[in-house]
C-alpha cells in the first residue's frame, strides 16, 4: 500500500507528518520525492548501500573541429540557446532541433546528470532519495526512478510512505501516479484552501482515495471551519487536525520525530490521525489487519 503526503506549498508541516507517521507505522519504506530539497533522511541514521547517477535529459553540444559556423543552428534554437558556435546548457532544452539542421552534423544531444540518487538502510526501514542539480530538469522522471528503485524491498502488506514535493507539477503528478491513499496536508488559510483544491482536482484525475490533515488548526478556527465544510461537500475524509506547537520546531531542531516527545500536543493529533487513517484503510480494504 502506497500513501502520499502532499501540500499545496512549502512549510507546511508535510514531513513533519511523515516522519510522524513512518514511526507510527513501524518499519515501512519511505520516498522522499521532493527532490529540490529533500530533508527526510535527516530525521533517521542510517548507511547508504547505494548510490547512482540520474540522468533526466539530454543537452546539444558541438564538435568545434567540425563547426563552420553557419549559425544556422543559432536561427533555429527558439529558445536562445546558441550563440557564436557555443550553447548555453541552462538554456537548451535538449529538443534536438539543432542537430537535425547542422549541415556538418556538428551537434550532438548527451545525457545530462541531473541528480545523484540515493537508497539508504535505516533500522526503521529503507529510505530512497536523490539530490537534484542547481537548474537541472526531469524531476518527474527522477521520482518515478526513486520510486521504481524501492520495488525491490516490498513485500505482502507493505507500506509505503512518500515525502512529495509541494504544488501540482510534474514530480507532484509522478508521487500521486499508483498511490492508494493522498494525504494533503493544508493550514487554515485561505491560500491553503485554494491549495487544497487544486491538488484534489490533480487527485481525482488519479482516482486516488484523499485524506485531509489540518495543521496549527487552531491559529484560524473559522478558515479551519472552513475547509471542513468544503470537504464534507466533497466527500473527503478529515482525519486529523493538529494543534499548533511550538515542540514541532524543537523536533525540528533536534531531527528527531515529533513521536519522540512525549508531552507534544502535535504528537497526540498525529497518533490519533492514524488511528483514524488505519479505520479507514481497513475499511476501504487498503490494509488486511492494523499495524
Amino acid at each position: 500500500m502506497v500513501i502520499t503526503v502532499l501540500s499545496g506549498k512549502g512549510g507546511t508541516g508535510k514531513t513533519t507528518v511523515v516522519a510522524a507517521l513512518a514511526e507510527l507505522a513501524g518499519k515501512v519504506i519511505k520516498v522522499d520525492c521532493d527532490v529540490d530539497a529533500p530533508n527526510l533522511y535527516l530525521f533517521y541514521k542510517g548507511m547508504d548501500i547505494e548510490k547512482k547517477n540520474f540522468y533526466g535529459g539530454k543537452k546539444a553540444r558541438i564538435n568545434k573541429s567540425l563547426c563552420i559556423s553557419c549559425e544556422i543552428c543559432e536561427e533555429v534554437c527558439k529558445f536562445g540557446a546558441v550563440n557564436n558556435a557555443s550553447i548555453d546548457p541552462f538554456a537548451c532544452e535538449g529538443c534536438g532541433a539543432c542537430t537535425l539542421v547542422c549541415p556538418q552534423n556538428a551537434i550532438v544531444l548527451t545525457e545530462e546528470k541531473s541528480a545523484d540518487t540515493y537508497l539508504t538502510r535505516t533500522e526503521k526501514g529503507i529510505i530512497s532519495r536523490a539530490f537534484m542539480g542547481v537548474g537541472s530538469d526531469g524531476s518527474g522522471k527522477l521520482v518515478t526512478y526513486l520510486r521504481k528503485n524501492v520495488k525491490r524491498f516490498e513485500e505482502d502488506n507493505t507500506i509505503t510512505i512518500i515525502d512529495g514535493s509541494p504544488g501540482i507539477g510534474c514530480p507532484v503528478i509522478a508521487s500521486i501516479t499508483d498511490t492508494d491513499i493522498a494525504l494533503i496536508v493544508t493550514e487554515p488559510t485561505r491560500s491553503g484552501l485554494d491549495d487544497l483544491k487544486r491538488i484534489l482536482e490533480l487527485a481525482e484525475r488519479f482516482e486516488t482515495q484523499v485524506m485531509v490533515c489540518i495543521n496549527k488548526y487552531d491559529i484560524n478556527t473559522d478558515m479551519t471551519s472552513q475547509i471542513e465544510k468544503y470537504a464534507q461537500e466533497k466527500n473527503l475524509f478529515v482525519v486529523g487536525k493538529i494543534p499548533f506547537d511550538k515542540t514541532v520546531m524543537e523536533s525540528v531542531n533536534a531531527l528527531k520525530p515529533i513521536t519522540e516527545f512525549k508531552d507534544s500536543s502535535a504528537r497526540k493529533a498525529i497518533e490519533e490521525l492514524w488511528i483514524y487513517m488505519n479505520s479507514i484503510m481497513i475499511t476501504k480494504g487498503f490494509l488486511k489487519t492494523k499495524n
